[in-house]
């Protein structure tokens, strides 16, 4: 057990307390564990409790279900929920796979609901609007980094070539190749 796992496995818990439609998906695999690997940081192993409810699991017990997160993960995350979901690995379990991927997509953490408890309502509308604001800027910044970055190498630096004149480039050797190899045919004849 890694020290990451009692803290994740509250928060998940948390958040399946206030869905029971979710717990209820979970519940028929009890006794199942879930792997989730996302090297190079420790993988998380998680057991399914009877009331679909989460606990650590141990080490000696395999793993019903491994789900790989591959180095590109963080980055097609950015990109959108599909992206995001091209970029893990499945093995195991089918069906529960398919149900723990069902919740991947639908269970929300309401943050604002949650922070309301804490500092009131109108202050907690306000704190996830700004946190939303500056996700969205961090995005955006993002986005017109790597944008600038591919226009500089593309065309202030020249260090990559765009596909189009790739490809041109290619059918222009291969049309010389072939007029080499024509002109060579026609140089055997001569001899």
């Amino acid at each position: 057990m890694t020290s990451l796992e009692s803290p994740v496995v509250a928060s998940l818990n948390r958040l399946l307390d206030s869905e029971s439609w979710a717990r209820e998906r979970l519940a028929p695999f009890a006794g199942d564990t879930v792997e989730f690997a996302l090297p190079p940081l420790p993988a998380l192993r998680l057991g399914i409790e009877p009331d679909g409810r989460l606990r650590p699991a141990t080490r000696e017990v395999a793993a019903s279900l491994l789900i790989r997160l591959r180095p590109d993960a963080a980055a097609a995350l950015l990109r959108g929920e599909d992206h995001f979901m091209r970029a893990i690995d499945v093995s195991g379990n089918a069906r529960l796979a398919s149900e723990v991927l069902v919740l991947v997509r639908h269970l929300r953490w309401d943050v604002e609901e949650d922070l309301a408890s804490v500092v009131g309502d109108v202050a907690a509308h306000r704190l996830v609007g700004w946190a939303s604001a500056f996700a969205a800027w961090q995005r955006d910044a993002i986005t017109r980094l790597a944008d600038s970055a591919m226009e500089y190498v593309l065309e202030e630096r020249r260090m990559l070539v765009p596909r189009g004149e790739f490809e041109a480039h290619v059918s222009e050797v291969a049309r010389l190749r072939d007029a080499l190899a024509r002109l060579e045919q026609r140089l055997r004849r001569i001899d």
